[in-house]
């Protein structure tokens, strides 16, 4: 094998290695899950703030994580039409919501506009209250998964 062959050999091969353990690395690299919380303020106005979901290793197996466990009553699929708007209406129990398909957005009062996108988690608790205003893009319906939280005992 020429000088030049080897050279380029070792190039290419030293370059894989490093662009394999960088990709690694990227991908062991653990992010933050947030939470959009929607609550009631002592103001009587909903509020939102993101809250970072706590891991812990699975019971299952320790190279995995999971959260605590919430106990819930059920889930339901909903489907709000294109450029729907529902003003000033309260969270009807304590529930999560997954979004999962269209875009929208939840407006609190006092705080940056809740972007709904696919994939997007809220924790909706502001049962009280005036409530939040809630807006389905113009381009497609909005698709959730509704988990509503069991009332505590």
């Amino acid at each position: 094998m020429s000088l030049i062959t080897r050279s380029v050999f070792a190039l290419v091969f030293v370059s894989v290695v490093v662009g394999l353990t960088s990709s690694h690395v990227t991908a062991q690299k653990q992010t933050m899950t947030t939470v959009a919380r929607l609550y009631t303020g002592a103001d009587g106005q909903s509020h939102a703030s993101d809250i970072e979901v706590a891991w812990r290793s699975a019971a299952l197996r320790p190279e995995l994580h999971e959260s605590e466990s919430v106990k819930v009553t059920g889930a339901q699929f909903l489907r709000w039409p294109r450029g729907f708007v529902w003003a000033d209406h309260p969270a009807s129990k304590r529930q999560y919501v997954v979004i999962l398909s269209g875009r929208g957005e939840v407006e609190v009062v006092g705080g940056p506009r809740v972007l709904l996108v696919p994939g997007r988690v809220l924790l909706a608790e502001d049962v009280t209250g005036k409530g939040h205003t809630t807006r389905v893009g113009p381009d497609e319906d909005l698709v959730m998964l509704v988990v509503p939280i069991a009332p505590e005992a």
